[in-house]
């Protein structure tokens, strides 16, 4: 395990802090989840970025095709 200090603006570490708490967590926990979650947000947005830039367009637009145009189905709409 390495070690960072981390410079934060005391509007953020008291945000921090009171989360934390609420959490019943440390600050340290919080930050590390914290961190984790960007990190997996942002590869999993690059993962489909590639994976996008890998699709076979044609394939695709067939797939899109088969859905059709028509209107949903009524068990496929959100009850207000």
């Amino acid at each position: 395990m390495s070690r960072y200090a981390l410079r934060l603006p005391e509007s953020l570490k008291q945000a921090a802090k009171r989360i934390a708490a609420a959490d019943d967590t440390t600050m340290n926990q919080f930050f590390v989840v914290a961190i984790a979650e960007k990190i997996s947000v942002m590869e999993t947005a690059d993962f489909f970025t590639r994976r996008a830039q890998e699709a076979d367009s044609v394939a695709a637009q067939a797939t899109w095709d088969k859905v059709g145009a028509g209107n949903p189905m009524p068990q496929d709409q959100w009850e207000k």
